[in-house]
C-alpha cells in the first residue's frame, strides 16, 4: 500500500482559509479584560510569572531613563513592541483553560515552537518597525534639541512645557503612526498563529482587517492598553505583575471574539 507523504507545516498553513473576521461591539474590549481577569484568578501561578517578567521589563526601562533617558521612548515603545512576544504563554494558558486542560507554567514556555517559522517572520517584521521608530525618535530630537539634550533633573519639565508645544506635537504625531501600523498588524496575529500555525503574512492581514472592520472597538483597546501599561509603570512596576497577564489572557479573548472558528 503507498504511503501518502505528511505535508508539511507551510502545506498545512496555505490548505487553511482565510481567516473570517467577525464584528463586536464597542463594549466587547470591557469584556474582554473581564474573562482575563476570570483567567488570571483561575491560573494564578503562572500568569504572575509572566506578569514578574513585565515587570523586569520595566525596570529596565526605568534604568534606561536614568543613564540615556533620550532613549526612553524607544525603549517604552520596545516594551509594548515586545510585549505580545512576552504574552504568548498567557495565550497558551488562556487557550489550555478554554478547552479544560491544566495550567501549568512549562508547556506555555515553549509554545512559540508551535509556528517557530512565521513567528520568526512576524518578530523580523516588528524589529524593522522598532528599529525605523527608534532612529525617528532620536531625529525628532535632534531637530529640536540642536545645542544640547535637556538635562535629566528638568527632563519631563523641559519637554512638556509650552515652549516645547511644537516638539510634542510632531513627536506624538509620528509616534502614533507607528503605534497605529503595529497595533494594525498583531492584533490577532500571534494569537492566529499559535491556534492555527497560520503564516505569517494571513495572520497580518486578518489583523489589519479585523481592525478596518470594528474601527471603534479596536481603538478603544488600544486606549485600555496603553492605560493600563501606563498605569502599572506609575505604581513603581509593581501593577505590571497584575496588569500585564490580564492584558495578555485578554488579548486571546480578543481573539476568539474578533476570528470565526474554523468550519468543522
Amino acid at each position: 500500500m503507498a504511503q501518502h507523504p505528511t505535508p508539511t507545516d507551510e502545506e498545512q498553513a496555505a490548505a487553511l482559509p482565510f481567516p473570517t473576521i467577525r464584528n463586536v461591539g464597542i463594549d466587547a474590549p470591557f469584556r474582554w479584560i473581564g474573562r482575563g481577569l476570570g483567567d488570571l484568578r483561575a491560573c494564578p501561578t503562572a500568569s504572575l510569572f509572566y506578569g514578574f517578567c513585565f515587570t523586569a521589563m520595566g525596570l529596565f526601562v526605568t534604568f534606561v531613563f536614568e543613564h540615556a533617558y533620550q532613549y526612553t521612548s524607544a525603549v517604552s515603545t520596545g516594551f509594548l513592541l515586545l510585549g505580545p512576544f512576552f504574552a504568548m504563554g498567557l495565550y497558551e494558558l488562556s487557550r489550555r483553560r478554554q478547552f479544560g486542560m491544566p495550567c501549568a507554567l512549562v508547556p506555555t514556555l515553549t509554545v512559540w515552537r508551535r509556528n517557530a517559522g512565521n513567528i520568526a517572520v512576524f518578530a523580523a517584521v516588528l524589529g524593522v518597525i522598532f528599529l525605523i521608530w527608534a532612529r525617528a525618535s532620536l531625529v525628532v530630537f535632534a531637530m529640536f534639541y540642536t545645542q544640547e539634550m535637556p538635562n535629566l533633573s528638568g527632563f519631563l519639565t523641559q519637554v512638556l512645557s509650552v515652549e516645547n508645544l511644537e516638539f510634542l506635537m510632531v513627536y506624538f504625531g509620528v509616534g502614533f503612526v507607528f503605534a497605529l501600523l503595529v497595533f494594525a498588524v498583531s492584533v490577532v496575529s500571534i494569537p492566529l498563529m499559535l491556534d492555527r500555525n497560520q503564516d505569517a503574512i494571513t495572520s497580518m492581514i486578518a489583523s489589519i482587517r479585523a481592525l478596518a472592520e470594528n474601527p471603534l472597538p479596536l481603538m478603544m483597546w488600544a486606549i485600555l492598553i496603553v492605560a493600563l501599561t501606563i498605569l502599572g509603570f506609575l505604581s513603581f512596576h509593581l501593577g505590571l505583575v497584575v496588569l500585564m497577564p490580564v492584558i495578555g489572557h485578554a488579548t486571546w479573548h480578543a481573539y476568539r471574539d474578533l476570528v470565526a472558528p474554523l468550519p468543522t
